[in-house]
C-alpha cells in the first residue's frame, strides 16, 4: 500500500498484484494530476478503502489474496464506495471477463496493455460526470 501524493487532483486508487504495474501507473497518473494510493490485492483494497475516499478504482481483476471481482462486489456494499466508479483493468479480453466485470460492477473495463492516454480521458470522464462525487466538489481540483 503505498502513500498519497500531495497534488490537487482526484485520488485514485491503483489495484494491481504488480509491482511494476502499480508504479508505472503511479508515476503516469502523477504526472497527469491524480493522486495516488495503491493496493497490491483486493483485500489490502478493502483496507485502503476504509481509510481512504477515492474518485475512482482501477481494480485488476486476477489477483491472488482476493480476486478484483470479489473486492469490487465487496467495495460496492459500503455505503460510501457504492458510487465511486470501478474500471476492471486486465489482460484476459473476452465478453465472458466483461459480463462478470459488469455484474459485480464495474463501469469500465480497459485491457492491458493499457493505452494511457485513453485510460485519462476515460478516469477524467468517470470522475466529471459522477454526480455524487460532484455534489460537493471534495475530489475535484
Amino acid at each position: 500500500m503505498g502513500m498519497e501524493q500531495h497534488t490537487t487532483g482526484p485520488l485514485v486508487m491503483v489495484v494491481d498484484d504488480l509491482t511494476e504495474t502499480r508504479r508505472l501507473l503511479r508515476k503516469l497518473l502523477e504526472e497527469s494530476g491524480w493522486r495516488v494510493v495503491e493496493a497490491a490485492n483486493g483485500r489490502d483494497a478493502l483496507e485502503v478503502a476504509a481509510h481512504t475516499q477515492p474518485a475512482l478504482i482501477l481494480m485488476d481483476l486476477n489477483m491472488p489474496v482476493l480476486d478484483g471481482f470479489t473486492a469490487t462486489l465487496r467495495l460496492r456494499a459500503v455505503e460510501r464506495m457504492r458510487h465511486v466508479p470501478v474500471v476492471a483493468i486486465t489482460a484476459h479480453d473476452s465478453e465472458e471477463f466483461r459480463a462478470a466485470a459488469r455484474a459485480v460492477g464495474c463501469v469500465e473495463f480497459v485491457v492491458k496493455p493499457i493505452d494511457f492516454d485513453c485510460l485519462i480521458i476515460l478516469m477524467e470522464r468517470l470522475v466529471e460526470k459522477n454526480p455524487v462525487l460532484n455534489a460537493d466538489r471534495v475530489f475535484i481540483a
